[in-house]
């Protein structure tokens, strides 16, 4: 870890609670020092253990104890329902102003729903994930591992650290529901764009051909979507067992015949997965550079060999722990020299309330801010307050898909210029395919999951198969702060463009660069989609029910995951002030959201966890927890008595059986109470529902579909979460909106996505100095194209 004098560490105090104990974990991984004033009692010993290792313990005792803390912190994070806040005024202001004091809540500091409660399940109905899981016709579930939490935790850290960039203390606004509402790929999107939404598939996704397939012995994940290459080495690769069938006829090799046959195309797929082990599967798809993998369970994470040789995994020390530690899952990028060792929480007695502080004033990024004409302008004082958090930051984006999207898409509403390379002769899919235009009919320019991902950025054509391509790319590097990639390993290094090669042009650079596995290790060169990465990391492995096989996700929350880990980097860097390479493993940002899974079977639960049982709607601390039916087709509300208040008043209300046990006592007949539950919700308008048991105290929330987000929720409507953006084809759409809500530096939606190459000649005027003659010639060579 860093040293005690680090002057780059940041004073973190934690007063966290499940909302955002991921927030505090990832501030840990940045090498902060973190200070929580309470031990984490209640957790079981594999989660006090991995959600509070690196940190320090100083009870306070009283609150001018703990305004004096707060008083020399650089960030306060501090969640939980609104009535426990301990940071705010009646004003609505922070009590500690010379921080940034980063609050989450379960639906913002704001709007009609300010009040209402909510754990896991009930915020991840409330925004859209719950909605997306499970089978068709049975409940839906959420993403194990508490993911809408954890994603709420990763915006926490993000806000905490573009505060810190901006060089201004203020109060930054977190609502889980907006994080999670975020978070759902095409959920809200469809509805927006084509006026319908995915339901639930059992892990089929709706625009790629990938899903989880039964392998002899186990299960895989993959698929057939992609590049033609992908189709056409799996095709070769069948034919060689002989299980292509009909396949090898040429009528399979036009995509849109393969895409309307995918039926057809799964079922000879099914077959031919069945034949062969799920690693031995899993291990020639590497070889071949086919995006398979196998279905692990997270307690094989420590075992991975791709995360050991890259030194990925943490050891934990400490008191009540074996002795020579724990192995749990690391951090998403090595902040931290690897490999890790951290302290399990411990008091830090006779130490100073504080090591030495980097203050944040102290702390804003020198960022190249440069004039139109090409020049360098002035650079922005670091003392100098922002409108927005990144103003000044230029990005060159070379990303695609949507991982990287992704992260040029935060990077952009805070501020920072983006500007995106693209080009005809490498085809983003969610700009040219057809099987990721939301909306039939549309063309490249109009597509409605591209212009989502790619709001506040500038496009530029560039040819990069061309030499001149390459070379003015090369000659954009000095101009620009951070650099993001998502190429396979070693494409940027054949273009002389190697983190090496970008510092002689840069010595400031960030490059950020986001492979499925990482650019070294074993594995380097798998080729990865969002369902293979889900399946290496553990996570599918949890999505199965009793008896049933695991069903995946159906929208891509990994690569969200792993995209907040690469903004998480990038701050971390432009707070500091100096440039690096993030060398981002995906699989690395999705294992380390697993949560305390890796350690569970050394340390244990404490309680036991229906959820890891294979019932993903039920908790250890609550009964009853769940999603039951509300009238009209297809209409669930999520419930959860968190403590034993809440029990009572629900209890009470619909006239539960049981009504005076306690949690152990419900726990015996939680069927019987779920049973009476389903028969109390099952006529009753779920929206209704919901308002009702949220005034009795309960924590409830729609299971909400694209429709009910964009369309039906007054919290989300209030705090204007679908601002609307005029595109010159597609008129004016909403857009999902901004999730940290900075106070002083508030982030903005002002552009929709860019035309393919609409910025070209602006761009390399701007930047390059280059004249309409010089223009002209670059088009017609197909340069700029």
């Amino acid at each position: 870890m860093r040293t005690d004098t680090d002057p780059t560490a940041l004073r973190v105090l934690d007063l966290s609670d499940e909302l955002a104990f991921q927030g505090a974990r990832l501030l840990v991984g940045t090498g902060a020092d973190v200070v929580r004033i309470e031990p984490g009692t209640g957790l079981g010993p594999a989660a006090r253990t991995h959600w509070h290792a690196g940190k320090r313990l100083r009870p306070v005792h009283g609150a001018a104890e703990l305004d004096e803390l707060a008083a020399g912190a650089d960030i306060v994070l501090e969640s939980g329902p609104l009535a426990r806040l301990r940071g705010l005024r009646e004003d609505g202001c922070s009590r500690w102003p010379g921080a940034v004091h980063v609050v989450v809540t379960p639906f913002g500091l704001t709007g009609p729903r300010r009040d209402w409660v909510g754990d896991d399940l009930v915020l991840a109905s409330a925004g859209g994930m719950t909605w997306l899981g499970g089978r068709p016709g049975g409940q839906p579930t959420p993403p194990p591992r508490e993911q809408a939490l954890q994603t709420a935790g990763a915006h926490a850290a993000m806000g905490a650290l573009l505060g810190i960039v901006s060089g201004t203390p203020q109060l930054v606004d977190i609502s889980v529901q907006e994080a999670v509402a975020a978070t759902l790929e095409t959920a809200a999107l469809a509805w927006i764009h084509a006026g319908r939404f995915p339901v639930r598939s059992a892990g089929v996704y709706e625009h790629v051909a990938h899903r989880i397939f039964e392998a002899a012995d186990g299960h895989v994940a993959g698929g057939y979507s992609g590049s033609d290459r992908m189709w056409t080495d799996l095709l070769a690769w069948m034919a060689e067992r002989g299980e292509a069938g009909d396949l090898l006829d040429e009528r399979w090799q036009d995509p849109a015949f393969r895409w309307a046959g995918r039926a057809h195309v799964d079922e000879l797929v099914r077959r031919f997965a069945a034949g062969m082990p799920a690693a031995e599967l899993a291990a020639e798809a590497r070889r071949r550079a086919l995006p398979w993998a196998e279905v692990v369970p997270p307690e094989r994470l420590t075992a991975n060999p791709q995360l050991r040789d890259r030194e990925f995994l943490v050891t934990v020390t400490g008191e009540g722990l074996p002795d020579a530690g724990v192995v749990d899952v690391g951090f998403p990028w090595a902040a931290l020299p690897r490999p890790v060792t951290l302290p399990a929480l411990h008091e830090a007695v006779g130490e100073a309330p504080w090591r030495e502080p980097a203050r944040i004033r102290d702390r804003g990024r020198r960022s190249k801010a440069r004039a139109t004409d090409g020049q360098p302008a002035a650079d922005t004082p670091a003392d100098r307050p922002k409108s927005r958090a990144l103003e000044g930051v230029r990005v060159l984006d070379l990303t695609w898909v949507l991982a990287g999207p992704y992260v040029t898409k935060q990077l952009g509403e805070h501020g920072a210029d983006i500007v995106k390379i693209e080009s005809r002769h490498r085809q983003d899919p969610t700009r040219f395919a057809p099987s990721m235009h939301l909306r039939p009919g549309s063309d490249p320019d109009d597509s409605g999951y591209f212009l989502n991902f790619n709001r506040n950025k500038r496009g530029v054509a560039l040819n990069l198969r061309t030499e001149e391509g390459r070379r003015l790319l090369r000659d954009l590097v000095p101009h620009c702060d951070v650099i993001v990639e998502n190429f396979s390993p070693g494409v940027l290094a054949r273009w002389g463009m190697d983190y090496a090669s970008l510092r002689a042009l840069n010595p400031d650079v960030i490059l950020v660069s986001m492979a499925g596995v990482g650019q070294t290790g074993p594995w380097r060169n798998a080729v990865t989609f969002a369902d293979t990465l889900a399946a290496m990391s553990g996570l599918s492995s949890e999505t199965r029910e009793p008896g049933g096989p695991p069903q995946g996700l159906t929208f891509g929350l990994g690569d969200m995951i792993a995209a907040n880990s690469a903004v998480l980097a990038t701050l971390d860097l432009l707070a500091r002030g100096h440039g690096g390479h993030v060398d981002l493993s995906q699989l690395e940002a999705m294992a380390a959201a697993m949560g305390p899974a890796a350690l569970e079977g050394v340390l244990g639960t404490g309680a036991p966890d229906p959820r890891t049982a294979g019932f993903p709607n039920r908790s250890p601390h609550a009964v009853p927890h769940g999603v039951y039916p509300a009238a009209g087709d297809d209409r669930w509300v999520a419930v959860a008595a968190l403590d034993e208040a809440q029990w009572r008043a629900l209890s009470q209300v619909a006239e539960l059986p049981y009504s005076e046990s306690d949690l152990i006592g419900r726990r015996a007949h939680e069927d019987d109470i779920d049973a009476a539950l389903a028969a109390w919700t099952r006529g009753q308008d779920a929206h209704k529902l919901a308002g009702f048991l949220q005034a009795e105290g309960v924590a409830a929330a729609v299971v909400a579909t694209g429709q009910d987000l964009v369309e039906a929720d007054e919290q989300l409507a209030a705090r204007d979460f679908y601002p609307v953006l005029d595109h010159p084809l597609t008129g004016p759409v909403p857009h999902e909106g901004i999730v940290a809500r900075l106070s002083a530096t508030p982030g903005g939606l002002d552009r929709p996505a860019p035309l393919l190459g609409q910025h070209t000649h602006e761009v390399l005027r701007e930047l390059l100095g280059l004249d309409d003659e010089q223009l002209a010639a670059l088009t017609a060579e197909g340069v700029t194209e």
